[in-house]
């Protein structure tokens, strides 16, 4: 029997197939939801649907499951959406 040993400072995080983790996972979720409730709404055309709904969800899909640097992409969109609304431009005058 094999005995693993975990460092004490080892975040452990569980995942949804050992890929995604569970907040990520219900974003995209909802986000699908979302984007095929608007398509249903206001497209008729099966190709027109699918080609959108590729177009919509597969970049948020992609960046979730690769990832900006290991971080939760709730936690990217969070900081970004702060940055934008909170956006602060320092400019500093060098002493003469």
């Amino acid at each position: 029997m094999i005995k693993f040993i975990f460092p004490q400072n080892y975040d452990f995080k569980t995942k949804l197939l050992g890929i995604i983790d569970y907040q990520t996972a219900i974003l995209n979720a909802i986000w699908i939801g979302i984007v095929l409730l608007l398509l249903n709404t206001f497209f008729n055309n099966i190709n027109i649907k699918i080609f959108l709904f590729i177009i919509f969800t597969f970049p948020v899909i992609l960046l979730s499951i690769i990832g900006i640097n290991g971080e939760n992409i709730f936690y990217v969109i969070s900081y970004m959406s702060k940055f934008i609304l909170k956006e602060k431009l320092l400019f500093y005058k060098k002493g003469e």
